[in-house]
């Protein structure tokens, strides 16, 4: 019996996948070999050492000790790609509040009094304080093609926008995805200086942060526009205040209010909706279930943050060793050595590298003497061992 601690309110859909006659699933439990979370920081809380995987029920880890956690041999899962619609289509919102001046016109409308026929004059009067553009006429770079900026990138250039993208770590897969019609940007810079609107769809870490920041903004074609959906700390928010104010960018939509922008006039904040659909909701909770049951059955890992994928059929008649270990040179070689001294044969291996982490999958034939997984334990650079 699996027993799965969660953290947040994970939806039903999801739990559905892990059988109750297999999985122990509840909010409150001792020694759980896995968890299931949200948005909990699990920086500030004691992980119990029977803990062998962690799920992330969204694309982010930041919430998630990710260091700590590799060091123990622990695979972190998330579910890229899951809610990618959900936040496209707020992406593709926020273009449309920014180009035509929509919550400033709306706030200017419900604010207004008098009779419906002072209202008329009002409205006539004011509105050519709203007067915006149209997207066709404009060009939009997409920092970051992953799952959400792929289809962002597609949905505005059916949209008939002009899309520059850039990504120098762009997968075969996601390039593949992309529209033909989608240009390639040769830098982060030429991107800023070639584009009237950017929206950056990058995970957080020292690489980007703040690196949306005032020398890019000033690359930027006059009144234009920066969406920020991925993090706050992404966009160096003096620098877009700073932009604001002396008129150099016309607006910034971003998903994170903070007391430095949320009050500004052309700033539309909103709080944290990106991913904050039923839908989005469902399917993050299924991947990640999914991803976390194959892992503790079979020790398949796939969409893991830290460590390689790795995912080997199972062999008929055999038991399945999962190894994590550091990336070091002879490790299959020691690991390999100690199964032919206890006379078990290899029937299937797969051994995969990221970093500074591996990960081997072996199956044996027949069953494994406990007294083995010890002496795979006690190898140098051994994080954690499994027998499935």
């Amino acid at each position: 019996m699996f027993r799965v601690l969660t953290l947040n309110n994970i939806s039903v859909r999801g739990l559905e996948r892990l059988p109750r006659d297999r999985y122990e699933v509840a909010s409150a439990l001792s020694d759980p070999h896995a968890v299931l979370v949200r948005s909990a920081d699990m920086h500030s809380i004691d992980i119990p050492a029977s803990v062998i995987g962690v799920g992330r029920a969204g694309a982010g880890t930041n919430n998630i000790p990710v260091s700590r956690l590799s060091a123990r041999g622990v695979p972190v899962f998330n579910a890229p790609g899951a809610n990618a619609n959900a936040v496209k289509e707020l992406v593709i919102t926020g273009m449309f509040l920014a180009a035509r001046n929509v919550c400033q016109a709306w706030d200017y409308a419900r604010n207004l009094k008098g009779s419906d026929e002072e209202l008329d004059v009002a409205v006539e009067q004011g509105k050519k304080k709203f007067v915006g553009y149209e997207l066709p006429s404009r060009t939009l770079g997409v920092i970051g093609l992953g799952a959400v900026g792929v289809e962002v990138a597609n949905a505005a250039h059916l949209l008939g926008m002009r899309v520059l993208g850039f990504d120098p770590q762009i997968t075969v897969q996601r390039a593949w995805q992309l529209s033909s019609g989608v240009q390639q940007a040769l830098s982060l810079d030429d991107l800023f200086s070639r584009c009237d609107m950017v929206t950056v769809h990058v995970p957080l870490m020292e690489a980007t942060r703040g690196f949306v920041n005032a020398a890019r903004l000033r690359l930027l074609k006059d009144n234009g526009v920066v969406l920020n959906f991925s993090r706050a700390a992404i966009v160096d928010e003096k620098a877009v205040v700073d932009a604001l104010d002396s008129g150099k960018l016309g607006a910034y939509i971003c998903d994170f209010p903070t007391n430095a922008v949320k009050h500004h006039p052309k700033v539309v904040a909103l709080p944290h909706l990106g991913a904050s659909t039923g839908e989005a909701e469902e399917n993050c909770a299924i991947m990640v279930a999914d991803t976390l049951k194959d892992f503790l059955e079979n020790g398949n890992i796939r969409h893991s943050v830290n460590f390689p994928e790795a995912v080997l059929p199972r062999t008929v008649n055999s038991t399945r060793l999962s190894i994590a270990n550091e990336n070091v040179p002879n490790m299959v070689g020691q690991i390999s050595t100690a199964l032919a001294n206890a006379k078990l044969n290899i029937a299937d291996l797969l051994n995969k590298s990221r970093g500074e982490l591996a990960y081997t999958l072996i199956d044996v034939d027949g069953q494994v003497p406990a007294g083995v997984l010890d002496q795979l334990r006690k190898i140098d650079g051994v994080l954690n061992v499994r027998a499935l």
